[in-house]
């Protein structure tokens, strides 16, 4: 097994000074290492008996939507505002370093779709919660939530009301 830890590049001061930004573009550019994250993602999403994977712009859907088609799932997008091009519901959410929003296509679930939410880092735990919202206010029922990395100083965990789980665990 992999150290995935390994993979992942620190950048400080992006995308504003005094934040240190953890880069997975490394991990997505090994074959072995991406491949891997992916097959952990689904083990994860499998145990929860998800029907549906949703994972948030942008880089959630890079790990999201292979996971979704490795367990012949659907993949459901949660965009930033204004990208989806149907009718939508939106979400807005605190950042560590600011705030934004998320949106889903009105008609992307179906009432009860059991959901897994899946990005590729949980910093304060807004977004991930915002996602959650959202699947919620479609009908989807969230049956778990996961990350590559988790930003565990930030206590962002505790902001999310579903089981939730991460591969990197970073203290400070």
């Amino acid at each position: 097994m992999l150290d995935l830890r390994r993979y992942v590049r620190d950048i400080p001061d992006f995308p504003k000074p005094g934040i240190l930004y953890r880069d997975l573009t490394p991990l997505m550019g090994d074959a072995a290492a991406f491949a891997e994250t992916v097959q952990r993602l689904a083990a994860l999403v499998a145990g929860h008996g998800a029907e549906v994977v949703a994972a948030v712009e942008s880089r959630g859907f890079i790990f999201g939507a292979p996971v979704a088609v490795r367990l012949g799932l659907p993949f459901v997008p949660l965009r930033k505002p204004g990208k989806l091009p149907f009718r939508t519901r939106h979400g807005r959410y605190d950042l560590e370093y600011g705030s934004d929003g998320i949106e889903i296509h009105e008609d992307a679930l179906t009432h009860g779709a059991r959901v897994v939410v899946l990005d590729d880092l949980l910093a304060t735990g807004g977004t991930m919660q915002a996602a959650i919202n959202l699947v919620r206010q479609r009908g989807g029922e969230v049956t778990a939530a996961a990350c590559i990395i988790e930003l565990s100083f930030l206590n962002g965990r505790n902001r999310i009301d579903v089981p939730f789980t991460s591969m990197i665990a970073y203290e400070n």
